[in-house]
């Protein structure tokens, strides 16, 4: 069975769960690491449990025909030149949310991938966690029926406790509460409601906590979205909240209701409509990259590669219109 020869480009934070997912997948493995910083490969190759090259430059990494694929795990400002150079050098492409900083930028990955024919996987790994799957399939199953309002919220206090805090605070590179971490909640609100937005109005707040007092830009942010097809959504996205961490889902449908783990269906005989009947999946409890679930994600990529299809879930098509929503919704919100 043929593996793909996978290139990290930055190694962080992400990088590691990025590394142990392709390892632990049937058909990926880690072969280079691409890092501003000088690494040694020998130590690098003993973390990891394989032989790795370390390269300082990417292009160096991208010339290299034994690299099939790579995984952008670098600061997100990098991410869009970082792709288009990947999608040039025939590679497919792993990508950490956001896709790009902005909208413009989007669109020229999006150009890139399609005339280098490349598949990408963007890491909205949500879709592939217990928690949404089940929702999706209640969903798919009519069990709600038709859904005309949904919220999902997300609630993460990413203070100096946090190790994407350092970079997080920067307007340049965290660009906001809703891109920089709120973008999950955007995403799962559009796989849940089924439908293209219309039109979104978005509004935002600072914390006077001491801990936020850096971040260049709101750190709490509401969007109300209208959809195609009549329906309509919100969206929190608070990431100066001192709480614990807490990804919550409300759809209200023509013949039930979910809320998070719990749910009531008229399309299920006997259940009492007074009291909320429990799902037995695991909850997103974490902001912890190594709690998400990478590895189903990769899978699935390199699955994809084989058969010739776009990544199911969390493909280029799909992450396009969560990023033209997200910067929709920040639009809105600095005219306020």
């Amino acid at each position: 069975m043929k593996k793909y020869n996978v290139g990290i480009i930055g190694y962080g934070w992400a990088a590691g769960a990025h590394i142990d997912a392709i390892n632990n997948t049937s058909l990926g493995q880690v072969t280079a690491v691409c890092s501003s910083r000088r690494l040694d490969p020998t130590a690098i190759g003993a973390t990891h449990g394989g032989a790795i090259k370390c390269y300082t430059r990417m292009e160096e990494m991208l010339a290299d025909p034994a690299i099939d694929a790579v995984s952008i795990c670098s600061y997100p400002a990098l991410h869009a030149q970082q792709a288009i150079m990947a999608a040039q050098a025939g590679k497919h492409i792993i990508i950490e949310k956001p896709l790009a900083m902005n909208w413009e930028e989007c669109l020229a990955v999006e150009k890139a991938v399609k005339a280098a024919g490349v598949n990408v996987c963007v890491c909205f790994e949500c879709r592939f966690s217990s928690q949404l799957l089940t929702i999706k399939a209640i969903i798919d199953q009519g069990l709600l029926g038709d859904i005309h309002y949904g919220e999902v919220d997300y609630f993460h206090g990413i203070g100096p406790w946090y190790g994407q805090y350092r970079w997080n605070t920067q307007k340049e590179s965290g660009g906001s509460s809703l891109l920089s971490a709120g973008c999950h909640a955007m995403d799962a609100l559009l796989l849940c409601m089924g439908s293209e937005f219309e039109s979104v109005q978005s509004y935002s707040a600072y914390s006077s906590n001491k801990d936020f007092e850096k971040y260049e830009y709101p750190t709490s942010s509401v969007s109300i979205v209208k959809f195609k097809n009549g329906s309509v959504g919100k969206v929190a996205s608070v990431i100066d909240c001192l709480q614990p961490y807490y990804f919550h889902f409300h759809l209200v449908g023509s013949e039930g209701t979910l809320l998070d783990n719990k749910f009531y269906s008229t399309k299920i005989n006997g259940l009492d409509k007074g009291k909320w009947s429990t799902l037995s999946m695991k909850m997103l409890d974490s902001g912890d990259v190594s709690d998400h679930p990478y590895q189903v994600q990769f899978e699935e990529f390199f699955k994809s590669i084989e058969a010739g299809k776009e990544m199911p879930l969390t493909g280029l098509n799909d992450a396009i219109k969560t990023h033209e929503l997200i910067f929709a919704a920040d639009k809105s919100a600095e005219s306020q």
